[in-house]
Order: structure tokens, then C-alpha cells, then sequence
């Protein structure tokens, strides 16, 4: 996705500024209060969100109050779970993020203590559970380096408004490890499979189930075919295959011509719809 030369130069000018002051606070090692004070300095100068206007700690949940949101108008684009700099993020608090989010219909929420920072995509399902999205450490990360620049966009107002986490989450959901052992474990790769070994020993027979079995047994990961979370992660992957698979032939009209050759028809395009939930690659 392409980042507007004013985005980039609010980067280039400003991580650097806060990966300086971050470290001091870690070196202090800053309570919660003071890293959240850093935490919506770094939301407004680096990430481009009006500080007055769009970065609010009055956001209610429950009788309590999460620690900061990032709004338009009347709209919240993210919950953020702020921790102490020198805490470890952890499950618990990831859970506690997710709660905030559930309880208020809002679906992305971002964890941090300021260097750590995670962006999760929450599924409304019980027991509720969130899928991790992005992550990167603000410290460490170089200003140079495409990838780290387009993790900072997902929380960026501008990536935002241009929906780059609904486009990394669907790459995360389309490209991942069940998706690919549900492909190698297809018609249409065990068929290639068969076909390519029939090719190097000529002559030998080999069945489907063979090729299956040595698959599941030799090649793919043991977490890739057994446990719970697997299973649906795995069942999620075989139904966006066959969704893939049979989807509607989008069809083409053919020019008429003088020309006597026969023209050629086009090849059928198969075109999967977004996908609705996630799986952690």
C-alpha cells in the first residue's frame, strides 16, 4: 500500500525521537501513568491522531475505563491497553483488552506498554477470542525497513482510513499454514503428487491414500491435522478452498471478427469473497 510522502516524513521524524525517550523510560523504568502519558504522545506525533480530539481515556466499559481509544467523530477505530514499559505483555491482559472490546461491539484493540505493541482482531464467538494481527517492538524497529514502516501505517490514522488491517488480516487468513497443508493435502496436489511419481519410477502404482498417509505421517506437522484449535482452524481453511474452488467462472465476451481463426476462450478466473474470521499463521 502506498504511504503518502507526509505520513512517511511524520515517521522518519518522530520514532526516532520517541525510540530515544522510551529508552530512558524503560532504563527508569516508568509506572503505567507515565508510560501512558509516552504512549499518547507517541498515538498523536508518530501515528498522526488528533490529541485533543480523537485520543480519549473517557471511554467507559462497564463502570470502569479502558485506558485510551482512538475515535473519529463518533466512531472508535481501536481499545488500547496500556501497561507499565517495564511489564511483559501477557494473556491476562490481553483478555482484559478483548473484554473491553467485546463488551462494546469494537474489534480491533491494541495491547502495549509502549515498546511491545499488538494489534489483535477480535472474533465475537464463545468462549470470545481475538486473533493477533501485527506486532512490533517501537525500539528496535528501523525506519529504514519497509515492513516496520507498513506495521506502523496499520495504527497510523491514514492506514486506518485506507483499511490496511482488514487487508493484512485477509492475506493472514487466505496465506497461512492450514491453508497450505489443506492445499497439499487437495485432489489436485495428490493427483499432481501421483502423477509426478508415477513419472520419476515408470510404472509404479501408487494410490491416493498412500500418498495422504505419508503426507500426514512424514511431511506436515502433527499440529497441522490433530488437536482442537487446529481442527477448526483446519476445517475454516478446507471451506475457503472449496468456496475458491466454486466460485462463480466470471465470463468474458468474445469480439466478433473477419478473422477465420477460432478465437480462444479466456480461462476461468476463480475469485474467493473475503473471508470472515481468522487463523493465526
Amino acid at each position: 500500500m502506498k504511504i503518502s510522502k507526509k505520513t512517511e516524513e511524520r515517521f522518519q521524524a518522530n520514532v526516532p525521537k520517541f525510540q530515544k525517550v522510551l529508552t530512558q523510560a524503560k532504563a527508569r523504568d516508568l509506572n503505567e501513568s507515565d508510560t501512558v502519558t509516552i504512549i499518547t504522545d507517541v498515538l498523536a506525533e508518530v501515528f498522526g491522531w488528533e490529541k485533543y480530539l480523537e485520543i480519549t481515556s473517557e471511554f467507559a466499559v462497564r463502570g470502569t475505563y479502558c485506558d485510551l481509544a482512538l475515535k473519529t467523530g463518533d466512531k472508535f477505530h481501536y481499545l488500547i491497553e496500556c501497561k507499565a514499559i517495564g511489564v511483559d505483555l501477557n494473556e491476562k491482559h490481553l483478555k482484559q483488552a478483548r473484554d473491553y472490546g467485546a463488551n462494546k461491539g469494537i474489534q480491533w484493540v491494541i495491547l502495549t506498554n509502549g515498546v511491545d505493541w499488538q494489534i489483535h482482531r477480535i472474533r465475537f464467538e464463545q468462549p470470545i477470542n481475538s486473533d493477533l494481527v501485527v506486532r512490533f517492538n517501537l525500539l528496535a524497529g528501523n525506519i529504514k525497513d519497509d515492513k516496520f514502516v507498513e506495521q506502523l501505517f496499520v495504527i497510523a490514522k491514514e492506514g486506518v482510513e485506507k483499511s490496511l488491517r482488514e487487508e493484512i488480516f485477509e492475506k493472514i487468513q487466505c496465506v497461512n499454514r492450514f491453508v497450505i497443508g489443506s492445499l497439499l493435502l487437495s485432489d489436485p496436489v495428490i493427483n499432481m503428487l501421483k502423477r509426478e511419481l508415477r513419472r520419476v519410477a515408470d510404472g509404479i502404482k501408487i494410490e491416493d491414500t498412500e500418498i495422504i498417509a505419508m503426507l500426514k505421517d512424514g511431511v506436515l506437522r502433527r499440529d497441522l491435522i490433530d488437536g482442537g484449535e487446529t481442527a477448526a482452524e483446519r476445517a475454516k481453511a478446507v471451506k475457503l478452498l472449496k468456496i475458491s474452488t466454486t466460485a462463480p467462472v466470471k465470463k468474458t465476451a468474445v469480439k466478433k471478427t473477419d478473422d477465420p481463426v477460432s478465437p480462444v476462450a479466456p480461462a476461468p478466473e476463480n475469485q474467493a469473497p473475503a473471508p470472515q474470521v481468522d487463523a493465526n499463521a
